[in-house]
C-alpha cells in the first residue's frame, strides 16, 4: 500500500512533433521520418505541419497531408499565428524546416517555455546577434534543447566540433571554409569549357540553389553561415561586421524572377574574367568565408591549387579550424553541404538526440 501523503509521480505527457515549412527540406524529412519509423527507431509522434498558407493536423498518412500543405492555395491575407500553430508544450520538439525571419523570432521564445527546436533555418543563430544571445540565454534558463546542426554544413560536424573545442578551453584563431554547396558545385566545374551562366542553371535543375540563384551568388547565404561558426567559437559578430562581396551583377540584381534564366549570361564575362586572373596566378577560384581576430569576409579568392579548401568535389563543403590545439595544421572537416536530404537527416538526427533525453 502506498504511504499515506505519497503521491506517484505524473508520467510527463508524450513528446510531440511539429513539422513547420512543407517545400523541399520538409517533404525530405517527412520522407526520412518515415524510412526510419520502418526501420525500428522511437521518434516522437508529429502532430502537425504547416507552413504559411495552413496549419494541419498529421492525422493518417503523413506523405498525404503533406501534399495537402503543398497544395494550399496562397491566402489573400497572412495567415496569422502559423508558426505557433497549436499551442507548444514544455517537452515538445518543434522543426523549423523554412527560412522565415518571423519562424526565427519565436526561437527564444519557444526556448524559454522548455520547447526543443530543431532547425535549418539560418536566421536564429545566423540572424540579428540580439536574436542569437536570447536563443542562447533562453536555453540556459529552460534546459531545453537547440538543434542547430543542419545550419551549416548540412550535418556535417562542424559546429559540434567548433563547439566542443571551445568547451574545452581552447582558443579559435580562424575559421574559413567553403560554405555553400551550390557555390562549391559552380566553382568546381567553373573552368571555361561553358559559361558560367550555363552551370547556373544545371544547378538551379538539380536542386542545388535555391529557386532564386542569387540568393546563393549574393554571399547571404554564407555571411549567414559564417556569423553562426563565429558566434559559436565566441565572437559576438554584427552581421555588419562580416564584409561581402557579391556575384551579382547590377543588371541582374534588378532582374525579376520570371526573366532571370534569360539574364543569366550577365554573369558570364565577368567571371569569365575572374577565372583568368586565377590562372594567370597559378591557383583556383572558391567562394571562402573567413573570420579571424582581424575582421571577417565572405567572397571569391584565388587559392593555390595545394591549398585545403582547393579539394573535394561536387558539393562538399570544406572547413578548416586554426586553434592553439591546431597551429601547425587545421582541422579539416569535409562532405556533402547541400541537397535536401542531407539537411533533411541533420534535422532528424537532432530530433533523435533530444528524443532520447
Amino acid at each position: 500500500m502506498q504511504p499515506t501523503g505519497l503521491r506517484r509521480p505524473v508520467a510527463a505527457p508524450p513528446r510531440r512533433l511539429a513539422l513547420l515549412g512543407t517545400g523541399t527540406v520538409g517533404a525530405a524529412f517527412v520522407a526520412r521520418y518515415g524510412l526510419l519509423q520502418a526501420r525500428g527507431l522511437r521518434l516522437p509522434r508529429i502532430a502537425w505541419l504547416a507552413n504559411s498558407r495552413t496549419v494541419l493536423r498529421a492525422e493518417g498518412a503523413l506523405e498525404a497531408v503533406l501534399a495537402e500543405a503543398v497544395a494550399a492555395p496562397p491566402r489573400s491575407t497572412a495567415l496569422q499565428g502559423w508558426a505557433e500553430a497549436e499551442a507548444l508544450r514544455e517537452g515538445d520538439i518543434v522543426v523549423d524546416a523554412t527560412a522565415s525571419d518571423l519562424v526565427a523570432n519565436w526561437h527564444p521564445e519557444w526556448l524559454a517555455r522548455g520547447v526543443n527546436v530543431v532547425t535549418a533555418n539560418k536566421l536564429g543563430h545566423g540572424g540579428l546577434l540580439a536574436r542569437s544571445q536570447a536563443i542562447g540565454e533562453a536555453q540556459a534558463g529552460s534546459g531545453a534543447q537547440y538543434g542547430d546542426s543542419a545550419t551549416v554544413g548540412a550535418g556535417l560536424p562542424v559546429l559540434s566540433s567548433l563547439r566542443a573545442l571551445v568547451a574545452g578551453g581552447d582558443r579559435i584563431h580562424a575559421v574559413e571554409g567553403v560554405l555553400s554547396g551550390s557555390l562549391a558545385w559552380l566553382f568546381h566545374r567553373h573552368d571555361g569549357a561553358q559559361p558560367f551562366s550555363a552551370l547556373v542553371a544545371q544547378a538551379m535543375d538539380a536542386g542545388y540553389t535555391e529557386p532564386d540563384p542569387r540568393a546563393d551568388l549574393s554571399g547571404e547565404d554564407v555571411r549567414r553561415k559564417l556569423l553562426i561558426l563565429a558566434r559559436a567559437a565566441g565572437l559576438p559578430l554584427e552581421i555588419r561586421q562580416v564584409r561581402v562581396e557579391s556575384l551579382v551583377p547590377e543588371e541582374l540584381a534588378g532582374v525579376d524572377e520570371a526573366s532571370l534564366r534569360q539574364a543569366l549570361p550577365l554573369l558570364d564575362a565577368p567571371l569569365a574574367e575572374r577565372l583568368r586572373d586565377a590562372r594567370e596566378q597559378g591557383g583556383k577560384l572558391r567562394f571562402v568565408g573567413r573570420f579571424d581576430a582581424q575582421g571577417a569576409d565572405v567572397g571569391l579568392r584565388v587559392l593555390p591549387a595545394a591549398h585545403p579548401l582547393c579539394g573535394g568535389s561536387g558539393t562538399d563543403n570544406r572547413v578548416a579550424i586554426g586553434s592553439d590545439r591546431y597551429s601547425a595544421q587545421p582541422l579539416l572537416i569535409q562532405g556533402p553541404g547541400a541537397g535536401a536530404e542531407v539537411t533533411a537527416a541533420a534535422l532528424l538526427d537532432d530530433v533523435l538526440r533530444i528524443g532520447a533525453g
